[in-house]
């Protein structure tokens, strides 16, 4: 337990010294100002506001000369060839794409300025600019000077403003960029449309000038009543005193920090309710250090594996999933509030899950905190997927620091049981050394949750199925495999490989003895297209493909759950068919109308029978 404190202390101080952000977790239960709202845009393909046409934007000192970063006015007849204050507006947070029809396949930089004030609460209080997300770079100023740059779509990261700060009219300009690179973690291709811009909650946030930066609380492992709990303080006096405080257990301890600004503690109560999908408790939490306080919601449960089961606290659990994108296909935008959360959390409880796999990136922060509430387990994802340059060390930088930041923003989610490090990666010596480090860093920031990837399989001939026609034959053996804790992989039997009746004839060898986890399968079905089920892209065909699948999948050794692709459609470059998929991926069970499908009913049964039988065990 100790080297593995040491080992977050150490992640923690090496991130903040190799980049000019800070830790700020829990930000929601924080002192803060919104900035939501209309921000002021200049649209710039040609990233002109790097410079003012006559200068480079930094001197030799590294001070901002030029360009737009400088909101400036145009005084006594001086030329500047752009203004703020008349530009147009988007709302924060929000994509671009779907806000103006000009930006719905844009790829580039787009400038955003917002103007505010300033009121503290007292004279020694530290101020931090906080950001949800922005995709996919972010260059962050603030009254013209740069406070750093940010690379990553879909994880949070702050500034502190203290000392820039002012009482009255700061202006903070952001460029966000989403171009896509090929050393770029996702990389150039995907399967999901490329929303740009300040995609989630930006937020102006004050703390004391020593403050609780990060916290971590969990039941201890091997035990059913022992609470561990890590609290990391930032400031110039970190040896303070610590308290925290569990009101519903009647249990409380305080400690003073160590030199690092650590205070651990270990907590025993005899009434510890376990979290679970049945029975989704959530305790209150105080923890507070001299005038800083941060309350949160937390539930305790265990999560290991044992042979080809998962043991949700120490029972047997069938995953019973669904996969999503953080997508509102009934508006076309991106998802981003608590609203749209729960939106897409009771469509999948209203299927009969009690898993959802996050893809193919993370979410945001409501989606696990939402899922905690409703007792839903997660599956997280960084966006390694397909073709990454797996010899790129700037690239695996890139993934190991957006896992890492994924890590400390949900690791106190109980309801979050699996990190994934990858979808769909083809195999290569490169690719699973990178995949190595990614399980790696996973375990050495948190050993207590499961790690997996989206795997894939390919056909052949095992020992154990000498008969099996080659093309018939399905083998996972994945070196990858060897790492993970969960032998999980995606499958388009009837789809993208075959017909619907080879579904019927498919047999399954598997290396690892381990639990399976279907991670994909599915088929596209436009939303009140019927007809055949012989019949592609209508809903009767996918219907039939599902009736096939989950039997055939039940077939497979070790079968522990399963996330079909996917609860909504969503929108897809990729996916141009005039007339049936017009710019959609429609694997979705419920269509971008916001209608259901045939299969969701038949996945909804297939689940209620699931939940029967487990129920009575």
């Amino acid at each position: 337990m100790k080297k593995l404190i040491l080992l977050l202390v150490v992640a923690f101080v090496g991130a903040v010294s190799a980049r000019s952000e800070v830790m700020i977790a829990d930000v929601f239960a924080r002192q803060t100002t919104s900035l939501d709202g209309k921000w002021n845009v200049i649209v710039d393909p040609y990233d002109t506001g790097y410079f003012d046409y006559r200068r480079q934007p930094y001197d030799a000192n590294g001070k901002i000369t030029g360009g737009y970063a400088l909101d400036k006015q145009a005084k006594d007849g001086e030329l500047i060839e752009y203004n703020f204050d008349t530009s147009p507006t988007l709302n924060v947070p929000g994509d671009w794409n779907s806000q103006d029809e000009k930006l719905f396949y844009y790829e580039g930089s787009v400038w955003y300025r917002k103007k505010f004030d300033i009121v503290k609460s007292a004279p020694d209080h530290r101020l931090f600019i906080y950001f949800g997300a922005a995709n996919y770079e972010a260059d962050v100023y603030l009254n013209g000077k740069k406070l750093g740059k940010h690379i990553g779509g879909f994880t949070p990261f702050a500034y502190e403003i203290t000392k820039l700060a002012k009482a009255k009219n700061n202006s903070l300009v952001v460029r966000v960029n989403n171009n896509r690179h090929a050393d770029a973690v996702p990389t150039v291709n995907t399967d999901w449309w490329n929303y740009g811009g300040l995609t989630r909650d930006v937020l102006l946030v004050e703390t004391p000038a020593t403050f609780i930066s990060n916290f971590r609380t969990r039941l201890k492992a091997g035990t059913t009543n022992t609470i561990e709990a890590t609290v990391q303080l930032d400031g110039g006096d970190k040896n303070q005193t610590v308290k925290i405080n569990f009101p519903s257990l009647k249990i409380a301890a305080e400690m003073t920090a160590d030199t690092n600004g650590v205070a651990r503690f270990e907590l025993n109560t005899p009434n510890l309710a376990w979290w679970s999908p049945e029975n989704p408790v959530l305790n209150d939490v105080v923890i507070s250090c001299g005038a800083d306080e941060l309350k949160d919601r937390v539930g305790f449960r265990s999560i290991a594996t044992s042979g080809t089961d998962i043991l949700l606290n120490g029972k047997k659990v069938f995953l019973r999933g669904i996969c999503i994108h953080e997508e509102v296909a009934t508006e076309g935008r991106r998802a981003w509030s608590e609203a749209d959360a729960r939106m897409l959390l009771s469509n999948a409880k209203e299927l009969g899950c009690n898993f959802v796999r996050l893809a193919h990136y993370p979410h945001n922060e409501h989606m696990a905190r939402v899922a905690d509430e409703l007792g839903i387990l997660c599956w997280e994802e960084t966006p390694v997927y397909w073709t990454i340059q797996w010899t790129n060390a700037a690239t695996l930088a890139n993934a190991k620091q957006q896992l890492a930041d994924l890590i400390s923003r949900d690791q106190n989610r109980a309801s979050v049981i699996v990190w994934s490090v990858a979808n769909e990666t083809p195999v290569s010596e490169p690719r699973t050394k990178f995949l190595k480090a990614l399980v790696d860093e996973a375990r050495a920031l948190d050993g207590t949750r499961l790690v997996s990837a989206a795997m894939e399989v390919h056909s052949g001939t095992m020992e154990n199925h000498p008969g099996a026609k080659p093309e018939n034959h399905k083998v996972v053996d994945d070196p990858f495999g060897e790492y993970t804790d969960l032998c999980s992989f995606n499958q388009y039997t009837g789809w993208y490989d075959g017909t619907l009746e080879k579904i019927d004839r498919t047999t399954w060898s598997i290396k690892y003895h381990k639990p399976v986890v279907i991670s994909e399968f599915g088929a596209d079905a436009k939303q009140g297209l019927h007809g055949e089920t012989t019949t592609r892209f209508t809903e009767e065909y996918q219907a039939e493909l599902y009736r096939r699948t989950l039997p055939m999948l039940e077939q497979i050794p070790g079968f522990s759950g399963c996330t079909p692709w996917i609860l909504f459609d969503f929108r897809s470059p990729r996916r141009p068919l005039s007339g049936i998929q017009d710019g959609w991926n429609i694997k979705g069970l419920i269509g971008h109308n916001g209608e259901k499908k045939i299969a969701f009913d038949v996945l909804k049964n297939f689940y209620g029978e699931k939940a029967k039988a487990d129920a009575t065990k």
